[in-house]
Order: structure tokens, then C-alpha cells, then sequence
């Protein structure tokens, strides 16, 4: 008999779609199928199947599987399918990994760095995809990931990423998951349900399919298997191959299905000495090991599907010889198996055994084991590192020891949040929970409730952390330090803040200061100060920058102590104080960062420190538009992986671009980045460069482009968020100016005023600082106290407001009769301006008016500047404008009527002229004929012309009626 069937029996539709699967990987049209069925159905036989179908097409195969040991681990069967990389093929050309290979470190310990970023899952997904898009790129690559319904939920959100984005790429991906109720289900289901996957639900055998699978086994034709036997497997088995087989096994065994020379013939009664249920079969097998064999596999199970030889040896106290002996035996009765990706580390063949062994074992068999198992953990591995932290919880649970265990528990938790696997924290930190829910050990929960509160919020379940603010002191008694207790409501304010629930974060807080009120100077306070710091910012208020700063400054005092430094506290405080610094003097700002920086570079906090060194690199920016800094930032960032910071930095260059004119080098850029920023669902980084994308179309003058951009900027929720102000101020204020509609353009900059008035922002480009001062100047509404008070702040003295300021300090100089140092005022406005071409030029022609109006400055040349570069970047508006005024000072303008290609069709076809159609566009706005002369630097009796040749070409009734086609055109 052989001990395994040799061929794969009633799966041929099965193997045909793996064979496709197959096929697509290599050809580099990914795909991915789930192989979903009840534990034995032959998942793992079809796996090994498309394994071998896959390296004889020349593919690089990684193979992982989820682990039942103790509580489910962190990327287990990634971590395993990856680390095969390591050990045989070619190596992985890793220069194709970019900023994503220190995220691999998570994964591979070869490429670790021991410098995690505060990266999101979605980011590790994305880091897997490109490696296997590497691995892949010869020939291609399989992955398998078998009995996912052990996996980590953070195991599941990489492979969900995964499916959703290898449609192009030369991969295919196999999983295998049980067909019961479990998020690797769910998550097949769905993945089938919108055609991203393929969901091959494997069905027991039928009879027929028995029969053959009993024949191949007994190395015989179907019609020669004994029909007794025949009856009993398929009724035992309910057509389940693992169970067919392990009956099978037991009949010859037990003598039931004897081999003579006229072939095999059953021997009595079919009920072999195997019982019909696994636990029974399993207890058959065992027996036949002896006690001490019985008592090793047992301890085995135990410990899980997987073991370890060292700790299964020291948990039975038996010696190498008997060990291997017993081991060896178990190979043979075809219980258990090397695990070949870890050396001295066994498996049981079939999940199932270890469950059959365990229901064996009464209740004090299975207590006793665990503690024996749990002590041979810690002997040899006494800092529990790795998977035996939570193992050995799992073990003192199973004893008994219900205390030992919780705070097992909250360790291998915090452990988990620590390497950014929330969910797998989550679910061990509520283990720890409910074993401490009789409230005997209020601390130990308190403890808990720690980390419990920053994983909820880290996994996004804001509201259901909120909820434990309700039932607080209920929940962890009244036996704990106040101190511990105001750290919980601290925690819960923060969570508060970043769910935008104000008030509730001022409750938190308020209930914190109370526990500490009895003991002031406490290291707690520190804490609490900067998230009340956080929440004055985004309070409505005049003084709320002034209180924000008295808590920030409280908070560094307090974090900055000797004997209980709070570096974390200190960096945030510092971060909080520069950006409250920059409105009022860059260099202070600049040094609250390199504060900062310093704090966290002493204390060797990775991420802090880039962060301040984002925020030093753009307080240079703002200053003076270089961006070094944050180029140097943002290299160290892709060194460790840190994807957040450098696309974030990413997204300050490419509105840099963009103001510097380098219009199609942003856009390519700015795709590039809303691309990785919007699959890794970065709603900050997306908001800004939808707003950087709506001035870039503004800076065109096409207004339908930035509203499309201002569209999907609200979907993204950014109305009332810090970027706002930049999207009025840089964008519509600007479209509007070059639509030469100043009106309009007063009536957004006063909107850039009332949000930065109503809500805080971090940006001071808007236009209130800048632009605002000149336009307030030139209509006579601000005269020498608004320049004066402009140019003595922090943000008038930024670079971009900065040439604005000066222009409207020309302004004032015309007026008083000193045109020379007007005129030097204008050449110091471009030349801060000399980097901003569009800004520049239209700052020019601004201040031209009123110089040709006071008889200053060189306004001919301003003008003829103006036109140049507006008729060149097709902005007919202020090109024209810039024309008229030319003609106003007396001297030829060269004609220029290119732009019909702007001119849609079917208007091109009943005639309408360039000068016709700049008319048509305004028509909408229901503006008068005196009106829209004002806008194209006409005579009012010339737009009368125009609109008479309008109505008669359009073949309309009236003007009314010309407008409501305009309006739809």
C-alpha cells in the first residue's frame, strides 16, 4: 500500500484552473485563486500540485502557511514565504525595491534595519508587491499561502492589497483557507465577489471518486476494491480524502483489508479497529507509540501545530534517544513531518491530528501539560522573544494561571504595536482583558488598557476606544494610581483629537488634570499638555495659538526633566512651538525644530527626527524657496523606509515646481505621487497635491481644470482642512486675477481670511500676507501702516509674499512722487519673484497701471514682458489687458490674433472670431457691455458690435437667449 495516494483523484477542473493560473503568472498577467474547504479536502495536495506545475514552468516559488501556535502571529506566512528567497535561487536585485526595501525589514530578516518607520500596513503591502513584482520579473513567480484561516488579520490585509494590484504583474498568488467562518473567508468571498480573485470551493469526492482514490492508494483498479470497504470509507469519510485515508490506513492496519494473491479482500466486519471519527483514529495511532510516544505527541500538540524539539524535549524530560526514536515513529505512522523551513522543528501531517490529540486529554491532563510545556519555554528561551511571548500566554492561560498569563499577554501586545501589527495587538491585549475582567488585578488591567487604547486608535476604532471613557474607573476599579488612571484619560484624549471630537478630548483632559491635581509636578502632566496643546489649535478662538503655546512650553519643561525624560513628549512639544514660531519670526521656528531634531537624534528616535527635519526643510522653503533640506530629508527617509515622510516631502516639491513654472515636470510628478498616496489611502498627502494640481490649472488660467481639481480636493474632505487656505489663495484667487476679474479675486482672498481666522493653519501662502497687501493698495484701501505692519512679520518676509509686499511698496512710493525708489522697489520685488515666473509677471503687470497712471518706473517694459509670457502660456486675459494699456501709453502693439484653436468647432464653423469668442466665454456671467469691456480692455461699443455678429451667427433671438447658450457651450 502506498502512504500516500500517488495521484490527485477528482480534481481535474481544479488542476485545469491552476494550470492557468500558472500560465498568467509567467506571461505577467497576475492572478490569484483561493482554494476553499473543510480541513482534509485536499487543499494542500492541489497547492503542491500547482507547486510543481509552477517550477517546471520556470518559476520562482515562495511557499508560507499560517501557524496555530499559541495566538496568532504577526506575518508569519509571509515571513516564511519570503525568507525561501534567502536560501536558494539567484538573490533578489534589490535596487529595484527603492525606498521600499528597509519596509521589507518587517519581513526579512536579512533587510532589516532596526529602524521601522510608523509606515501602514497598506505601505508593507505595497513593499511585498513591488518584491514580488522583482522576483517575478524573469519568468515570474508563485506565491502560496496556505491555511490562511491561521493568519493574522495584518497577514490578510497584505494579501487583500495584493489581489487587488497584480493584475499586471507576473505573479501568480495561491491561497488555501478552511471553508468555516473566518476573515480569510470572508475575505475570498469578497475578493471572488469583485472579480479580483478566483474562489475554487473544493467539494468532498463522490463515491466514484472514493473508490478511484482508494484504488491508487492500494495500487489496484477500481473495480477490484473490496465493495464492503468501498461502503464503510465513503460512509465514514463523508467523501473527505484526509479521512478516506486515514480509515484506509486503519483497515490495513487493524486487518481488515488484507493483500493476497488474487488481490486485496476485506476480513471480517468492516469496523476496523480505527473508529469512524478522527479524535478516535488519531487515539488508534497514538496508542500503538506507546505511553511515552502518546505522551510526547500530546505534548506536542500542545504546543501547536509546529514544534520545536528543544522544548518539546524539555517539557517530557526524555532523552535524544528516545526523542528521535518516538519521532520516528511518528514520521512513520504518518502523524507528523519535518518542517523543513526551520531546522529541528516538527509539524503534525494534518491540522486536525493535533485537535484529535488534545480533545484526548481531560482537563487536568491538558493543565498540567501546558504549565510543563510553559516552563520548558522560559527555561530556554527566558526573554520570550519572537512567537514565545504569546505562546507561553496561550500555555499559562490553558494551566490555569490566569494572572501570569494576562500580562503575558499585554508584553506580547505591546510587542505587536510596536512593530506596527495592530490587529494582532488588538486581539492579544483583549486576551489579556478578558482573563483579567473579574477585576481582581486592577493595575495588571490598567496595564492593559495602556497599549489597548493606542492600538484601537491605530487600527482606526476611535469611537469604540471613546466608548471606555463612559466606564473608565468601572472598568479598572478604584484601586489604581491616579496617575495610571489620568495616563488613560490622556490616551483617550488623544484619541479624541485625532478623531476630531474636541470636546470629548477636553473632557479627557479635564478628568486627567483632576487625577493629578493631588500631585503636582507629576511626569504625567507633560502628556497631558501636549495633547491639550493639539486640541487648543483646532479650537475655534482668538487666543487659542497663545493658550496652545503656554501648554506647549508647560509640556518641554515638564518632558525635559533629568530624572524622568519624556523625549517623545519633548519632540512634539518643539514641533508645536515652531509651527506656532513661523508666523511670528522663521528663525525662532527653525530653532523649536532643530530642538526637536536634537531630542530625538539623543534619544535615537528614527521617525521623530525626520519629522523635525521636515518641518526645519520647510521653514527653509518658506524663507527663501530653497528645498536642500528637505531633499536631505527625504533621501534618509527612503533609506529606512519611512514612505509617509518622503512622499509627503514629495508633495511639497511638486507645488514647488509649480509656482517655479515647471509645470510639466509637477504634473507628471504630482500623478506619480496621487497615485501611491491614493492606493495607500494617505488622505493628507492626496489633499495636497489635489490642491498643488488645482494650481498648476489655475496658474493656466483654466478655471474648468482647477474646479475639477477642487472637486475631487473636496471628496477627500478638504473643506476646513489646513490646505484650504493654499486652494483659495494659490488657486481660484489666482485663476481669477488672470480672468482679470479683481473683484472676484477680493471676494476669495477675504474667504482665505475668514478660514485662517475661523481654523488654524500651517501655511501662509494664501494670499492674506501678499498678494492681499497689493491688490489693498493699488484700489487705494491700504496705504503706509498695512505695507509697514506686512513687511515687519514672518510670513510678509517669506519669499513668495515677499514680492508681492515689495510691489505694493512701489506703489506707495509712486504715489508720494519718489519713482526712483519706486522703481528699485519693483526690481527688489523680481528679484525675489525671479523664481515664480507666472507670479512675477503678473505682479508686473499690476503695478504697471499705476505707474503708467503716476508716471514712474518703466512700465512699457513691464508690460511688453507681461504680454509675452501670458500670450505664450495662452492666457488671452490678462495678454489683452496687458495690450490695452499698452496702447493707452501710446505705442505700437504688435496685432496678435492666434488662439483660434481654442474656439470649438462648431463655433469655428458658423464663424465666430478669436476676439468674438473671448466675448461668448463671459457671456455667461451676465455681465453688461460696459462690464465686460472692463475685462478684455475694449470699448464698450466694440462689445456691443461683438454680441450683435454673436446673436446673428448663433442664430438666437436675443442676447438673453445668447447667454443661455453660452452658458451650456
Amino acid at each position: 500500500m502506498q502512504p500516500q495516494v500517488p495521484q490527485t483523484v477528482g480534481r481535474e477542473e481544479e488542476l485545469a484552473r491552476l494550470q492557468s493560473l500558472v500560465h498568467s503568472g509567467s506571461a505577467g498577467r497576475g492572478r490569484s485563486v483561493f482554494l476553499v474547504g473543510e480541513g482534509g479536502i485536499g487543499k494542500s495536495r492541489l497547492a503542491a500540485e500547482a507547486t510543481g506545475r509552477a517550477v517546471g514552468a520556470g518559476m520562482r516559488v515562495m511557499t508560507g502557511r499560517g501557524s496555530t501556535i499559541g495566538p496568532m502571529l504577526p506575518f508569519r506566512p509571509l515571513t516564511e514565504a519570503l525568507m525561501s528567497l534567502f536560501r536558494t535561487g539567484p538573490p533578489v536585485e534589490e535596487s529595484g525595491l527603492g525606498p521600499y526595501r528597509p519596509v521589507l525589514g518587517r519581513l526579512v530578516p536579512d533587510w532589516s534595519t532596526g529602524e521601522h518607520g510608523d509606515e501602514s500596513l497598506v505601505v508593507l503591502a505595497e513593499a511585498v508587491l513591488r518584491l514580488l513584482a522583482v522576483v517575478g520579473r524573469d519568468g515570474g513567480c508563485m506565491l502560496v499561502l496556505e491555511d490562511l484561516h491561521d493568519a493574522d488579520t495584518e497577514t490578510l490585509v497584505v494579501v487583500e492589497y495584493l489581489i487587488d494590484n497584480l493584475s499586471q504583474l507576473p505573479v501568480a498568488l495561491l491561497v488555501t483557507t478552511r471553508a468555516e467562518p473566518c476573515p480569510a473567508l470572508d475575505l475570498a468571498r469578497s475578493a471572488a465577489q469583485r472579480r479580483s480573485g478566483e474562489l475554487l470551493a473544493l467539494r468532498p469526492l463522490t463515491e466514484g471518486q472514493v473508490v478511484s482514490m482508494v484504488a491508487s492508494s492500494l495500487g489496484t483498479e477500481p473495480d477490484q476494491v473490496p465493495r464492503a470497504v468501498v461502503e464503510r470509507l465513503w460512509q465514514d469519510s463523508a467523501g473527505n480524502p484526509f479521512l478516506v485515508e486515514e480509515l484506509l490506513h486503519g483497515l490495513v492496519n487493524s486487518g481488515s483489508l488484507v493483500q493476497g494473491a488474487d488481490g486485496w479482500r476485506a476480513i471480517g466486519p468492516q469496523r476496523t479497529a480505527v473508529p469512524s471519527t478522527l479524535v478516535q483514529g488519531i487515539a488508534r495511532r497514538t496508542d500503538r507509540l506507546g505511553p511515552q510516544g502518546r505522551e510526547l505527541l500530546s505534548a506536542a500538540a500542545v504546543l501547536g501545530r509546529r514544534f520545536p524539539l528543544s522544548v518539546l524535549q524539555r517539557t517530557t524530560e526524555i532523552d535524544d534517544r528516545s526523542l528521535l526514536s518516538h519521532l520516528h515513529a511518528g514520521v512513520a505512522a504518518q502523524l507528523v513531518v519535518p518542517d523543513d523551513p526551520a531546522p529541528d522543528w516538527y509539524a503534525f501531517r494534518h491540522p486536525l491530528t493535533a485537535e484529535a490529540l488534545l480533545a484526548q486529554l481531560t482537563s487536568f491532563e491538558r493543565a498540567s501539560l501546558s504549565r510543563r510545556a510553559a516552563d520548558a519555554a522560559e527555561s530556554l528561551h527566558p526573554a520570550l522573544d519572537g512567537e514565545w511571548c504569546a505562546l507561553v500566554a496561550a500555555l499559562r492561560r490553558d494551566a490555569g494561571e490566569t494572572d501570569v498569563a494576562a500580562r503575558l499577554f499585554t508584553e506580547a501586545g505591546r510587542r505587536a504595536l510596536d512593530r506596527g501589527a495592530v490587529q494582532s495587538a488588538i486581539s492579544l491585549l483583549e486576551g489579556a482583558d478578558e482573563l483579567l475582567a473579574d477585576g481582581r488585578d486592577t493595575t495588571a488591567r490598567a496595564d492593559t488598557l495602556q497599549v489597548l487604547l493606542p492600538a484601537l486608535a491605530e487600527a482606526g476604532e476611535l469611537d469604540r476606544a471613546l466608548r471606555l471613557a463612559e466606564t473608565l474607573h468601572d472598568t479598572v476599579g478604584t484601586g489604581v494610581a491616579a496617575s495610571r488612571l489620568a495616563d488613560l484619560h490622556t490616551r483617550l484624549a488623544r484619541i479624541a483629537h485625532l478623531a476630531g471630537r474636541g470636546a470629548d478630548g477636553e473632557a479627557q483632559v479635564a478628568e486627567a488634570r483632576r487625577l493629578l491635581s493631588a500631585t503636582p509636578g507629576s511626569e504625567h502632566t507633560a502628556s497631558v499638555d501636549v495633547v491639550a496643546a493639539h486640541l487648543a489649535l483646532d479650537a475655534p478662538g482668538a487666543d487659542r495659538t497663545q493658550h496652545a503655546e503656554k501648554l506647549a512650553r508647560a509640556a518641554v519643561a515638564s518632558a525635559s526633566l533629568p530624572e524622568a525624560p519624556l523625549p517623545h513628549v519633548a519632540c512634539q512639544a518643539w514641533e508645536i512651538l515652531g509651527v506656532l514660531a513661523r508666523e511670528r519670526d522663521l528663525s525662532e521656528a527653525a530653532d523649536c525644530f532643530e530642538r526637536a531634531r536634537s531630542t530625538a537624534e539623543e534619544h535615537g528616535l528614527t521617525i521623530p527626527r525626520l519629522y523635525a527635519m521636515v518641518h526645519l526643510g520647510g521653514s527653509q522653503w518658506l524663507a527663501d524657496g530653497e528645498t536642500s533640506v528637505l531633499q536631505t530629508a527625504r533621501a534618509e527617509a527612503a533609506r529606512v523606509g519611512a514612505v509617509v515622510i518622503t512622499l509627503t516631502i514629495d508633495a511639497i516639491t511638486v507645488l514647488h515646481d509649480i509656482l517655479r513654472g515647471r509645470l510639466d515636470q509637477a504634473a507628471a510628478h504630482a500623478d506619480a505621487c496621487l497615485e501611491t498616496a491614493t492606493r495607500l489611502r494617505l488622505a493628507p498627502v492626496a489633499r495636497y497635491l489635489l490642491m498643488a494640481r488645482s494650481v498648476a490649472a489655475a496658474h493656466c488660467g483654466d478655471r474648468a481644470g482647477m474646479e475639477r481639481a477642487e472637486e475631487e480636493f473636496a471628496r477627500w474632505e478638504g473643506a476646513g482642512s489646513h490646505e484650504e487656505p493654499l486652494q483659495l489663495g494659490l488657486a481660484r484667487v489666482f485663476c481669477a486675477l488672470l480672468e482679470e476679474d479683481r473683484e472676484r479675486a477680493l471676494r476669495d482672498l477675504d474667504r482665505v481670511r475668514s478660514r485662517e481666522e475661523d481654523g488654524p493653519t500651517r501655511f501662509h501662502l494664501g494670499g492674506r500676507h501678499g498678494l492681499r497687501i497689493l491688490l489693498d493698495v493699488l484700489s487705494g484701501d491700504a496705504g503706509w501702516d498695512r505695507y509697514i505692519e506686512a513687511s515687519a512679520t514672518s510670513a510678509g518676509r517669506m519669499r513668495w509674499n515677499r514680492q508681492f509686499v515689495e510691489l505694493a511698496h512701489a506703489v506707495l512710493l509712486g504715489r508720494d512722487g519718489r519713482g526712483e525708489e519706486a522703481a528699485e522697489a519693483v526690481a527688489e520685488g523680481v528679484r525675489h519673484a525671479e523664481s515664480f515666473p507666472v507670479a512675477r509677471h503678473l505682479g508686473l503687470r499690476l503695478v504697471a497701471e499705476a505707474a503708467l497712471d503716476g508716471g514712474w518706473g518703466d512700465p512699457v517694459t513691464w508690460l511688453r514682458e507681461a504680454e509675452e509670457c501670458f500670450h505664450g502660456r495662452d492666457v488671452p486675459a490678462v495678454a489683452g489687458a496687458c495690450r490695452a494699456l499698452l496702447r493707452r501709453s501710446g505705442v505700437s502693439v504688435r496685432q496678435r490674433r492666434s488662439g483660434t484653436d481654442r474656439i470649438p468647432a462648431a463655433l469655428r464653423a458658423r464663424g465666430v472670431t478669436v476676439r468674438e469668442y473671448e466675448v461668448f466665454q463671459l457671456l455667461p456671467e451676465r455681465l453688461s457691455n460696459k462690464g465686460i469691456a472692463a475685462r478684455l480692455y475694449i470699448s464698450p461699443r466694440t462689445v456691443e458690435k461683438h454680441v450683435a455678429q454673436l446673436i446673428a451667427k448663433m442664430e438666437v433671438r436675443d442676447r438673453e437667449q445668447l447667454c443661455a447658450v453660452a452658458a451650456d457651450t
